[in-house]
């Protein structure tokens, strides 16, 4: 289900959803949006199918069903969103051209060990892998698509048991590891020259991250010299953890905040399907992120969004009416005050002739 997050606050409760995508015969564990098509979602499941989705429309334009024999255990996008890499229990790394239904590139055992792996694109197109040693040491390794049979780079970490998850930072050339159950978060700079993988620090805290969600560039404090915030899961609660750079001056950073991936599309659904690519539209953070307004899904079963918002006030959509702005609510709540003072005035007239007739009454009597 897709749901949309209205601009203002919500009255009530968010019940429906903007559309039901149907096609997957079992659970669905993975869910990604293309990087630069609009509207392209891809979703893994448990039935060892790819499915890629128009969610404008609300149906499929691929299926991926014979690439996988088991269990698909992550999947990412490159950077302009022409290929996908998956990792499967198969223990099969592969990158896949989708729109093909091809695997361009395939190697087996990734890492030795039979734990899970993850694998993510990075910005220059290498591909980074975490995973398991035979003696179930936690490695991360670097590959290089023209040379697919062996690491250009393979380090060994620790012994915990904990799956490594990945969270790249394209800008920066920062990858962060944050491993399941782990109360710390490694952090290493990706550069062109051996030894390729550099490890830079370490967060620890005191509690074990039972899961982490990793903000937008876009989202960041550019006033703090923000660059990274995650959100720690915790059994009861959500910790943001923010990392910064510590600068003198209050003067915008260019080194921390080069142009990053808007959430504008470079391509309509149709135009990636037929086989053109396109690189991620920037924006500047300079006087930090300001939203476009009516960023609002449309779906239609002819046609996908339309590629510019209408001109008007913002607006979101609710539960209550798709079609109530905030300057409407106002004149409703505007008209309700008056309404109730009305009311309260009318009582009071009444309250007063009821009791003028009554000493009348006691008066003829």
């Amino acid at each position: 289900m897709v749901w949309q997050i209205p601009d203002f606050l919500p009255m009530r409760n968010l019940t429906e959803p903007v559309v039901t995508l149907e096609g997957h015969s079992k659970r669905v564990g993975i869910l990604t949006w293309h990087p630069t098509a609009r509207n392209v979602l891809l979703s893994a499941g448990g039935d060892n199918v790819i499915i890629l989705w128009n969610v404008g429309t609300g149906e499929a334009l691929l299926t991926l069903d014979d690439l996988h024999t088991d269990v698909i255990y992550n999947v990412c996008w490159n950077r302009n969103g022409s290929q996908i890499v998956t990792t499967c229990k198969d223990k099969h790394l592969r990158i896949i051209d989708p729109r093909q239904h091809l695997v361009v590139a395939e190697t087996l055992k990734p890492h030795e060990g039979a734990r899970p792996v993850r694998a993510i694109f990075l910005a220059d197109g290498r591909v980074f892998t975490t995973g398991f040693s035979k003696m179930s040491e936690r490695q991360l390794a670097l590959w290089d698509l023209k040379n697919f049979e062996e690491p250009i780079a393979l380090q060994e970490m620790d012994t915990s048991n904990g799956v490594l998850l990945p969270f790249y930072d394209p800008d920066s050339s920062i990858v962060y590891l944050c491993g399941k159950g782990d109360s710390s978060i490694r952090y290493f700079e990706i550069t062109d020259e051996a030894p390729y993988v550099h490890y830079l620090s370490t967060y620890s805290s005191k509690e074990p991250q039972r899961g982490m969600g990793f903000m937008p560039k876009r989202g960041l404090d550019v006033s703090k010299c923000e660059i990274a915030r995650f959100y720690k899961l915790h059994e009861r609660k959500c910790e943001p953890i923010v990392m910064t750079v510590p600068r003198k001056s209050d003067l915008f950073q260019d080194d921390l905040y080069p142009d990053t991936p808007g959430p504008e599309p470079a391509l309509e659904a149709e135009e990636w399907l037929a086989g053109k690519d396109a690189e991620p539209l920037l924006v500047s953070l300079r006087d930090g992120y300001v939203p476009l307004k009516n960023r609002e899904l449309k779906v239609s079963k002819k046609n996908i969004l339309d590629s510019k918002p209408p001109p008007g006030s913002r607006r979101g959509l609710s539960a209550c009416d798709a079609n109530f702005s905030t300057s409407t609510l106002e004149d409703l709540l505007q008209e309700t005050r008056t309404l109730r003072q009305t009311i309260q005035d009318h009582e009071k007239r009444i309250t007063d002739l009821e009791n003028t007739l009554c000493e009348l009454a006691d008066v003829t009597d």
